[in-house]
């Protein structure tokens, strides 16, 4: 039962918000192409270690060409993006991203693959990705009103755990039995079907802002800049979500190296390694309105990270045998409250900064907590070489287990819930405690710390 106005209790409908047709239609195409990104996280790092006998920096800086165009983009995309139609857009890119994809299996029949060739496809899809991205976002709020924003976060967060689950598990079983590039030609074909259904959509788009405003573009981005910046609950949040970031891909930059190389596992344990810490971040979407509700969205997230971080200590522990259960566990856990996080951050975001300004908060933010992804991914690339495998797990890992502290120290630490709108009053966020009924809805501000070799 929910409650919308403190005194009328509405029963939920069966399904929720996948009775609704253009959101069940966006729901599907992002989980089978979550699927094939699922496949390619896996896929690409193991083509540039097992086909091309890349070195461990090389596979560092696969991993940064897919996030570097955040750097260079991200902020201008936000500005273009408040004054585009969001879904042909969104079509446009899921079209490129199918071509490059498939472009890799061609090239790799033809005897023609190269190292180059994938860090082309790399840099390329992830501009594709830049664009999708913060079309994506904005977009989700005209598929769901407010009301639903959290439950629809929630399952979409939920599936794409899901298909990291199916998805990593069977990128290593179809790179032991078919060959690793045979995963980016099911990643291309997800794309498609993603794109079918984003053609099929009905909502009508809000008009974007109106182009005969000469704002320059740099005063635009500013604008988004100064409202993250400035602000005493987004702040934090980026900053966060950068530190978690660079400590994340610099140990999933060289995981599956020290999987092969160091642990001993072969492909299809890799997979399965990486598919059971996947499953954590079922959990986490299953758990996060839950705690929400009883325990307020602010409590609830901080104390679901505080619990979860340290495991991460566990996974540089792992040596081959029963020891491989220690980097399941770490990575179970630690993917249960990245995705729990990812759930109310990001539908804060979506509920709390104006909508005029919502296409270049989502690139600010995404932006800040980006930039650290390609430094992460070099630097545990270099470090990988300079120091050995095991030891680079450790420095990252024994960075990442503390960094809920930044939230802890932010003014949510006082809050049982995070603010619903946004508002001056006396010079101060208005604040709407989401205790009420659910916690109300959350986007992504720190979904970006579920950061994999493929962006989508």
């Amino acid at each position: 039962m929910d409650t919308t106005d403190g005194a009328t209790a509405i029963e939920r409908p069966r399904f929720g918000v996948l009775r609704q047709r253009d959101f069940r239609l966006l729901w599907l195409g992002e989980t089978t192409s979550g699927l094939g990104t699922s496949i390619t996280t896996v896929a690409l790092p193991l083509i540039a270690v097992v086909v091309l006998k890349s070195d461990t920096f090389a596979v560092g800086a696969l991993a940064a060409a897919v996030w570097l165009p955040w750097l260079v983009i991200g902020l201008p995309v936000g500005a273009w993006v408040d004054r585009m139609r969001r879904r042909p857009l969104m079509i446009a890119c899921d079209l490129a991203a199918a071509l490059l994809y498939a472009s890799v299996p061609v090239a790799a029949w033809c005897d023609a693959l190269t190292y180059t060739h994938l860090l082309v496809v790399a840099l390329a899809c992830g501009v594709a990705s830049v664009f999708f991205s913060t079309a994506y976002h904005a977009f989700l709020p005209a598929v769901l009103d407010g009301r639903d924003l959290l439950e629809g976060n929630a399952k979409l967060q939920g599936s794409e755990a899901g298909t990291r689950v199916l998805g990593r598990g069977a990128a290593g079983l179809i790179a032991q039995a078919f060959g690793a590039v045979l995963g980016l030609l099911v990643d291309a074909v997800t794309f498609l079907i993603s794109t079918v259904c984003l053609a099929l959509l009905r909502v009508r788009e809000p008009a974007p802002e109106n182009p005969v405003d000469r704002t320059t573009l740099r005063r635009r981005i500013g604008e988004g800049l100064r409202f993250v910046l400035h602000d005493r609950y987004l702040r934090p949040m980026v900053v966060y979500g950068a530190v978690a970031n660079l400590a994340l891909m610099g140990y999933q930059a060289v995981q599956i190296v020290f999987l092969v190389r160091t642990v001993g596992a072969n492909p299809a344990t890799v997979g399965v390694l990486i598919m059971i810490g996947s499953l954590g971040g079922v959990l986490g979407a299953l758990l996060a309105g839950a705690v929400g509700r009883r325990f307020g969205t602010a409590r609830g997230m901080l104390a679901m990270q505080a619990f979860t971080g340290p495991f991460a200590l566990l996974l540089p522990l792992t040596v081959p045998g029963a020891g491989l259960l220690l980097f399941a566990l770490g990575g179970f856990t630690v993917g249960t409250g990245i995705t729990a996080c990812n759930v109310v951050l990001g539908s804060f975001r979506q509920t709390y900064c104006p909508p005029r300004l919502l296409g270049r908060v989502v690139a600010t933010t995404m932006v800040i907590n980006h930039s650290t992804i390609p430094l992460g991914s070099l630097l545990g690339g270099w470090l990988g070489d300079a120091v050995g495998l095991r030891p680079t797990m450790w420095i990252m890992t024994g960075l990442l287990a503390p960094c809920w502290l930044i939230l802890a120290l932010s003014p949510m630490r006082g809050r049982r819930d995070l603010p619903q709108g946004y508002g001056p009053v006396d010079g101060r966020t208005a604040d709407a405690g989401l205790g009420a009924t659910e916690p109300q809805a959350t986007g992504t501000a720190a979904e970006e710390c579920a950061a994999d070799v493929s962006p989508r």
